[in-house]
């Protein structure tokens, strides 16, 4: 099915729904995508004989499979829009199948609005879910133009080669020992500083719908999460007692790591107390009067997209290690969930 700038292959949910004969099925996509929620009901609808129910909490990528959520409703599969599965999370209940929206781009345009700014020559290449399909033919034509082009596969948790979750940066670690330097195709920001911050390599971004190419303004980001983050080890160094995170969300669930920092904090004489939440907002944590810092184990982008939102700081695992002294500011990294 083609919609907008989306192909979504919702023939073959079509094809699976008439094998198995599934009989009710709920929809879930990511926020981007709601605004298309009626043509692809429309759709299904008009190909199969099944009840169809449309998800509306927010979806927050692969990571985020309903399972418990949906049990009283008698859902028999889910259709999850917009996402490449996570290999290692494995089978779900209901079954859950994705569907990629993927997104075509002129490479021939993109390569050549790019090359001025590539300024070495060993190039890892990296991308979204979105765009990844495209990858091998951008570096078909860098390698035309003498870059020496390198693409990876990433660990369990990402499913195709070149692809980077905001989580996870394993595609591009596989690689940093080989290149010179990234480019990242793909929208917005955070993944790009994110690849910065987990391989201390170069990045160029170009974004495949304007063709903006960014490298200072990367690196500008970069420099300001650095000084957030800064800040936020700061304000928690005189903390007494800590909350520590679990997020719930299959894809999300780091309940040891959790655990394991409880028995940490508590070694340097402070107290910890585990939280388990499902969406996270920070109105939902204010109300725990004497909890000094949070510790998210969950997503990572949690502490660093939305920091500035919670009145109680929020930290990371890594920086929490730092504020405890177990490491220095010199080995802050990207926290990432990886799955070797």
């Amino acid at each position: 099915m083609k919609i907008s700038s989306y192909n979504i292959a919702l023939e073959k949910v079509v094809k699976e729904i008439k094998e198995k004969n599934y009989k009710k099925i709920l929809l879930q996509m990511p926020e981007g995508l709601k605004v298309y929620a009626l043509d692809f009901l429309s759709f299904l609808e008009q190909e199969t004989d099944a009840q169809f129910i449309v998800y509306s909490d927010p979806c927050f990528g692969a990571c985020d499979i309903i399972c418990s959520d949906v049990k009283e409703m008698d859902v028999d599969f889910i259709v999850q829009i917009g996402h490449l599965p996570m290999p290692s999370l494995g089978g779900s209940s209901p079954p859950t199948m994705f569907i990629n929206a993927f997104v075509d781009f002129d490479v021939e345009k993109l390569v050549k609005r790019v090359i001025p700014k590539l300024e070495l020559k060993k190039i890892g290449l990296l991308s979204t879910a979105q765009h990844v399909h495209l990858l091998d033919e951008v570096k078909e034509v860098l390698s035309e133009q003498d870059f020496e082009v390198f693409i990876s596969e990433g660990d369990r948790r990402i499913d195709s080669k070149g692809q980077v979750l905001g989580c996870n940066f394993s595609a591009a670690n596989n690689l940093k020992d080989k290149v010179d330097m990234f480019l990242f195709i793909g929208s917005g920001n955070f993944h790009a500083m994110g690849l910065i911050l987990s391989t201390k390599k170069p990045v160029v971004a170009v974004d495949p719908y304007t063709l903006e190419v960014k490298k200072e303004e990367i690196d500008d980001l970069k420099d300001m999460t650095l000084k957030q983050r800064y800040g936020a080890i700061a304000s928690c160094r005189d903390a007494k007692t800590f909350g520590i995170i679990v997020g719930l969300k299959k894809g999300q669930e780091r309940n040891n790591l959790a655990y394991d920092l409880k028995t940490l904090i508590e070694s340097k004489g402070k107290k910890a107390v585990v939280f388990a939440m499902n969406h996270f907002s920070p109105q939902f944590l204010e109300g725990f009067r004497g909890i000094n810092c949070f510790v998210s184990t969950s997503c990572p982008r949690i502490a660093i997209d939305d920091y500035i939102q919670y009145k109680i700081p929020i930290i990371t695992p890594v920086e929490l290690k730092i504020i405890l002294g177990i490491k220095k500011w010199e080995d802050f990294k990207f926290d990432e969930i990886l799955n070797p």
